[in-house]
């Protein structure tokens, strides 16, 4: 870390730093400047006390940090981009996958129709949502543990994983032996407890970015995935909370850049979430592309209007053919398959 101290300061109150410093076992390098002197201070965070709170001292003025406080989600700790296997399907890397499906399994007959219909126009991974986290507790709140056996049957109709959501600790380990892929939701990005309950499943996991949750923040909530020993981890942008209204979502398209460029982790762009209008999702999956995400997930319905959840946000069938024809120039145009 680095000390700065103010202008003017006499040596016994530099000495004093010095000293609070080395006594937490951190080696010391003086900068003698001009105007103020500079103090490093060499060690391991993860070994020694924080330094954080020299900030309290009248003689200091800042303390930085030099080193990221996510160390094992960036790229000092790993340049090459990573590659997480989901079965057979590798998300990261040259190719470009599709996760697509309705927000909610709703019934078999609705999941089945979908699953086929999207496997058959190109998706390679399919979304569901068996235990729904509502604003409402009286609307619908998913089918539990019902829909997760209609989603391990669709995957076994069709070949393609599945993706749903945990929200509970308690259901981690249920969870898990359906699903290929655990999605933490934008509500539970800061319940570090249920993160390092999915890490430790050892299935992959999909981070969700939280409603205001700043890009490092996100970035430290992958940090507990990757701290407790999964090497499985995923970011999704799904739009943040702004006074925007038109949208439902504003999406923030330049985090999916910046992720990128901090971490190795393959990142996720879910436009039906972030705009929450079916008729912006192609638009938005094309920029996606263009920015680089990995995959995109994409809510699909045979029929949005009878959705029992989110139905304006669902493409239907029809719009999901739609959208594959549309994104196949852009993923080429960005040297993706």
């Amino acid at each position: 870390m680095i000390i700065v101290l103010k202008a003017g300061v006499t040596e016994k109150e530099i000495q004093a730093v010095i000293t609070e410093i080395e006594k937490q076992d951190y080696k010391t390098h003086v900068m003698h400047g001009v105007e103020r002197t500079v103090i490093g201070a060499i060690g391991d965070e993860r070994t020694h006390r924080n330094l954080e709170s020299l900030i309290t001292w009248e003689q200091v003025e800042q303390v930085m940090r030099v080193q990221k406080r996510y160390k094992l989600v960036s790229r000092e700790a790993q340049p090459k981009s990573s590659v997480v296997p989901v079965r057979e399907v590798p998300i990261g890397g040259k190719k470009i996958q599709i996760m697509a499906g309705p927000c909610s399994v709703e019934s078999e007959s609705q999941l089945m129709e979908t699953a086929h219909a999207v496997k058959e126009a190109g998706a390679t991974i399919l979304r569901g949502g068996a235990f729904k986290p509502r604003t409402s507790p009286y609307e619908f709140q998913g089918l539990g543990e019902e829909g997760l056996k209609l989603l391990a049957k669709a995957r076994d109709e069709t070949g393609l994983p599945i993706v749903t959501e945990l929200l509970s600790q308690d259901h981690a380990e249920m969870i898990a032996e359906y699903a290929d892929i655990l999605q933490i939701g934008t509500r539970n990005a800061h319940n570090f407890q249920l993160l390092i309950a999915a890490a430790k499943t050892g299935k992959p996991v999909l981070i969700k970015r939280g409603l205001s949750m700043k890009i490092e923040e996100w970035l430290l909530a992958g940090e507990y995935i990757l701290s407790n020993r999964n090497p499985n981890l995923m970011f999704c942008e799904r739009g943040i909370r702004t006074f925007e209204t038109y949208t439902r979502n504003t999406i923030d398209l330049a985090a999916v850049a910046a992720v990128k460029s901090e971490s190795h982790c393959p990142v996720v762009v879910d436009p039906s979430q972030g705009v929450g209008r079916s008729d912006l999702v192609i638009a938005v999956s094309k920029a996606a592309i263009a920015i680089g995400a990995d995959a995109l997930l994409i809510e699909v319905h045979p029929n949005p209007a009878e959705a029992w959840s989110d139905g304006a946000q669902q493409v239907d069938l029809n719009g999901f053919k739609k959208l594959m024809d549309e994104i196949r120039p852009f993923i080429a145009a960005a040297g993706r398959e």
